[in-house]
This record gives structure tokens, sequence and C-alpha cells, in this order.
């Protein structure tokens, strides 16, 4: 499914600067949601690891909501609610002055996978989808950004998308960083309740990262069976029937009940650390957006294949979407494609050697502003005070291990 709409945008103003004052934020603007916990966060990793990690290969960009049809402005625009403000990055609480030439990709984007209802293919099961994401600042350095509609499901209104995981710096199955399952969902209330696009954005909590590390004598294809009885745990043979466990990832013997265990992987932002927030911000600002643009232009030109980490460069402005209850949206010209790029993280004052910046923005939509059949912008929420408010109910959430 997808949306046409009417887009407006005018460039003005520069990035506030310093760390100020914390706006306040009523807990009737948080939605929150379980995605997985127990048993069934294991059966998540199960479901994308299994067998070589077929389902992770095999899945497709989210192609919901991508395009939009665009005309300039030149009045109108998002406005601050309260003071500007910043979060430093995970290990950039400390300011660096140093400056590179090349464009150093960051570890902490990656891509967001989930399932959805069948409706694409002959088969009737869901079918495996992915987004672009970032690692963020968290206290328990375990969070996710990225757009909304990459994680509450706006197609059937069923709340959030099925087994939702965060596989930073992914390529062609092979998870270098580990594989993060979901724990807890935190979007606006607007956005969960009326799906408004001025409020298209969501932070996720997930637990510790698994990997598979071989044993002596093990292939080295990712998650492969153990033949070491310490790599298996016992469990009730209901947790053993569940469907939703790969059938190689579990065993009986004498009567008893077996998963394999899972490597601990340690938390998300120790492993690729984390960008930091900005919001209230002014526009015009130059900011990079890093994702995993895939898809054709509207011209049937394939300009990217969503499989490597790709960036984009240019000045924020302002945009309006009406007909997805979107008046202050911020736009970017940037060729990236909307299948694969949605979630894409904007990172104002990035600081290209220590691959560190400030999340201004997740991508929502793409546009053809000049009407070439090819895309040129892409648009954002605005990140305003009530956007810290969603991410401060997420930040100090501890999620732990599934290991």
């Amino acid at each position: 499914m997808k949306r046409t709409l009417a887009l407006g945008g005018v460039a003005a103003g520069l990035l506030a600067t310093a760390l100020v004052s914390q706006p306040a934020s009523a807990d009737s603007d948080v939605s929150s949601d379980p995605l997985a916990n127990g048993t069934a966060a294991y059966n998540v990793a199960a479901f994308w690891l299994g067998n070589q990690a077929e389902n992770l290969v095999a899945a497709t960009p989210y192609n919901v909501e991508t395009t939009v049809v665009a005309k300039h402005v030149s009045t109108g625009g998002p406005a601050a609610d309260s003071k500007p403000g910043v979060i430093p990055a995970i290990g950039d609480e400390k300011k660096s002055t140093s400056t590179s030439k090349n464009v150093n990709l960051p570890k902490s984007t990656g891509k967001v996978f989930f399932t959805v209802p069948d409706g694409s293919d002959a088969d009737t099961k869901p079918d495996a989808r992915w987004c672009s994401a970032t690692s963020i600042q968290s206290t328990y350095r375990n969070l996710v950004a990225t757009a909304g509609h990459c994680v509450y499901d706006t197609v059937t209104n069923k709340t959030t998308l099925d087994q939702w995981v965060f596989v930073p710096g992914y390529y062609q199955g092979k998870v270098p960083w580990g594989l993060y399952v979901g724990k807890q969902a935190f979007t606006h209330y607007d956005f969960d309740v009326y799906e408004d696009g001025d409020r298209d954005y969501a932070f996720v909590t997930v637990y510790n990262g698994i990997k598979y590390v071989p044993r002596p004598g093990e292939a080295s294809t990712p998650f492969v069976p153990s033949t070491n009885d310490a790599d298996w745990r016992e469990v009730s043979k209901a947790v053993y029937d569940n469907p939703g466990i790969w059938k190689n990832f579990k065993k009986e013997e004498n009567g008893k009940y077996f998963l394999r265990k899972f490597t601990d992987a340690g938390r998300l932002g120790d492993n690729v650390g984390g960008q930091g927030l900005a919001y209230n911000q002014k526009l015009g600002k130059a900011t990079f957006v890093f994702g995993y643009p895939s898809g054709s232009h509207p011209d049937g030109n394939y300009a990217y294949s969503g499989k490597t980490l790709k960036w984009s460069y240019g000045k924020t402005f302002a945009a309006s979407a009406a007909s997805r209850k979107a008046e202050e949206l911020i736009g970017i010209k940037s060729s990236f494609t909307g299948q694969g790029s949605l979630g894409s993280s904007w990172l104002a004052g990035y600081k290209n050697t220590r691959r560190l910046g400030y999340l201004n923005g997740v991508t929502s939509a793409v546009s053809d502003t000049d009407g070439n059949n090819r895309i040129d912008t892409s648009v954002s929420p605005y990140f305003d005070g009530e956007t810290y408010g969603v991410y401060s109910a997420a930040k100090n959430i501890w999620s732990g291990s599934i290991a």
C-alpha cells in the first residue's frame, strides 16, 4: 500500500547551539507497546537466524507510505515548542574538533527487520521486510530510533509489526555486531492512535545482541547447532513444541527437551555507539542522512540496491503533507529512493572522524519535487519537545539478555 501526499517546503534558519534546559512532556503524549518477552524473544531470534539466516537474506524493503507528490511554498513551517537542546552521543560527551575530508559511515546505522501480514505472494506466511534505523544514546545503551511506521502497523492497525529486530552494519546475512531483538516500542500518542505524520518516529529498546561463536570443528556459517552440551538449555515440552522455533535450534534426548543457547554479544551502544539527539532546532543546518535506499525512481531507474549503507547531504527546510495530517515536517534534498530509506537517520553536527552527531530527524517519506520522475527530496517529522518526551520515556528502560 502507498499513499500519495501533497508536500511543500522552504529553507530558513541555523541550528541552535548549546545544550539547554529540557522540556517537560505529559505522559499522555507517549504510547508504549511490548514487542517480545521471554521465550517469545528467543523465537524471534530463531526466526531470523535459523537455517543460515535465510529470512534475513530473503527480506525485502518496506514500501508502505513512501512516496509524496511535492511542491514548494514560501511560508510556514515547524515551530519550536520550547528551548532548543541536544543530548550528546555515546562516547562524545567530551567535545572533539578534529576534521576529515572523507565521509566515514557510522557503525550505529543498520536495518530493522520485521514481518507483515501476507499479501504480496502466493503463500500464506508473513512477509519479511526491512527499514533503516540507528542506535541512539540511552542510559542502558539499548535504544534504536526509526520511523514510526517501521514499528507500528499503519496498514492493518495491528499496533506493532511482528518479529522486530535491529542489525547494525547488516550485509547479506551477516550480523557483524550481533542481532538485537526489540523489547518495547515507544511512539507519540498521536501517531499510535491517529497516524499523525508529524509524529512518525519511534524509539525501541532492544535486548543485548546475540551472535554465534563457532566451536572447534563446527562450520563457520551462522548459528548452526552445537554438539557441546553446555550450549543447550532444558525447556518444557510446550516451549519445545512452539512452531516458531527453527527445528535445528532444538533437540530431544532421553525424554528431555532442549533449545540451543545464544551467545550474548553485549549491549548495542557498547558495540556500535549511539548517536545524540537534537530537538527544537532552527532550519537550514547542513545535515547528513544515512540509510539503505532501495527500489527505483518513478522513471524506473534503480540507483540503489539497498545492500550497503549510503549517505546524502544537504540543508533542512520546512515542509508539509496535509494528506498525512503532517503540517510541520522538515525536508532535505536527497536522491534516496523511498524503499529501504524509511527510518534513515538525519545527523546534524556530524563529526566525521568520530562518526557521531545529533539525530535531528528520521526519513518518513521521499518526493519528486520538480516532476522529472526522479526522487530529489526526503522528509522527516520535526523533532521538538514532544519528541524529546517520547525519547525520555524510552531512554531509561533496561532490557537485559536473551542468550
